[in-house]
């Protein structure tokens, strides 16, 4: 039986292992809600393969490998890893839908009209995003410094890596940096000095799709890595 002292040492056991506040809060409402499921029946691997077909019933794929992953930790902590289960596998699309796809005609017609406008910002950082597979969240590190190196080191949940920054793209960077008097730090900024977020591209891009003629559902941040 998986007592409530068994739950109250696994939150310690991850608090201790630094995971963050809402991956703690997760692992443990998910791990309550199936001993709520699993109510006064015994805990054997069949009722956990059971709870994981019920979960496949009401939720999304992706949502029942989470559900999955949890428990899976909580076994592990337990020192019970017969109970664990294999996740669901999902079938990913390999071909985009062709009125989401985003062509090279368009991509150009977009940096176009981002000049006309003279929205050099913007058509630098589609340029980025394009060239160095950047994702939006990460442009935060595509720095002064960074630039010079013509390569950015990026740090995403305690995990680097590093991306090299073609050398046509750094030498614009280069004159843009100068043009704004940007002496250190993210290169793609607010007014305030704030480094952009995606609402503030999402914003921006969706304002230049009628100008450059292009559907604005082909136009999203994460589109342009492809």
């Amino acid at each position: 039986m998986i007592t409530t002292e068994n739950v109250l040492s696994f939150k310690n056991y991850l608090i201790e292992n630094e995971k963050t506040a809402l991956t703690i809060e997760k692992y443990i409402h998910d791990v309550r809600k199936f001993l709520n499921w699993l109510g006064e029946k015994e805990l054997t691997k069949a009722e956990v393969i059971a709870y994981k077909v019920y979960l496949s019933e009401i939720y999304a794929p992706a949502s029942v490998n989470a559900v999955i992953s949890s428990l899976n930790s909580f076994f592990v902590f337990l020192g019970r890893y017969d109970f664990k289960v294999k996740s669901l596998k999902i079938q990913r699309n390999i071909f985009a839908l062709s009125e989401k796809e985003l062509t090279k005609g368009e991509y150009e017609k977009l940096l176009f009209a981002a000049k006309s406008k003279h929205n050099i910002r913007l058509c630098l950082l589609m340029q980025t995003i394009c060239s160095s597979g950047i994702r939006v969240s990460e442009l935060k590190y595509i720095t002064v410094e960074s630039v010079r190196r013509e390569c950015a080191e990026i740090n995403c949940k305690g995990k680097f890596r590093r991306i090299l920054l073609p050398g046509k793209l750094c030498k614009m960077l280069k004159q843009y940096i100068k043009d704004k008097k940007i002496s250190r730090g993210p290169i793609f900024i607010t007014k305030n000095g704030k480094p952009l977020d995606r609402s503030n591209i999402w914003s921006d891009m969706k304002k230049l799709c009628k100008s450059a003629g292009v559907s604005d559902k082909k136009v999203f941040p994460h589109n342009l890595r492809h």
